[in-house]
């Protein structure tokens, strides 16, 4: 095999940070607008830095553990009882740790929206992810298509 066309253990695991930076930042973008709400519905446009950071490091920790425990599973081709499971395991962390930081003053009924806010947030990452694999799909196939034509390359029965 061509050394400068297979993929490295390095690449690999480049690839893998990228993907946990990605899930960090975009499930602290979650949390944050959640506890900016949380706090403009208290009357204050100030919000802790301490607890963002929190957030981003609890995020950082739930990235590795979705991408090597979990099987990346907000990125799996379907989203059932498995997918569902773990989904509610981790918005069940976030849950706790907001607890033990006192993000929303252990309020319980802001602490149970937040629960379900987590939950959505999970499947709308899920659908956001495979909207992306459908369309980047298409593109592939339509590439192909291209090349075939290009290069005078015709599917049969097709």
């Amino acid at each position: 095999m061509n050394k400068k066309k297979s993929v490295t253990m390095l690449q690999k695991y480049l690839t893998e940070e990228i993907r946990i930076d990605f899930k960090a930042c975009l499930y602290f973008f979650c949390m944050v607008f959640f506890y900016s709400m949380y706090c403009i519905s208290r009357g204050t446009w100030e919000a802790s830095i301490i607890y963002m950071a929190e957030m981003i490091a609890i995020n950082y920790i739930m990235g590795y553990i979705q991408v090597y425990l979990m099987d990346n599973f907000d990125e799996a081709d379907t989203y059932r009882v498995k997918e569902i499971m773990k989904t509610l395991v981790c918005s069940g962390i976030y849950v706790v740790v907001s607890l033990l930081c006192g993000w929303f003053d252990r309020s319980p009924l802001v602490t149970l929206l937040y629960f379900a806010y987590m939950v959505v947030c999970y499947i709308c990452v899920f659908l956001s992810y495979k909207v992306k694999r459908d369309i980047d799909s298409k593109l592939l196939m339509e590439d192909l298509r291209k090349y075939k034509e290009g290069n005078g390359i015709h599917d049969k029965g097709n």
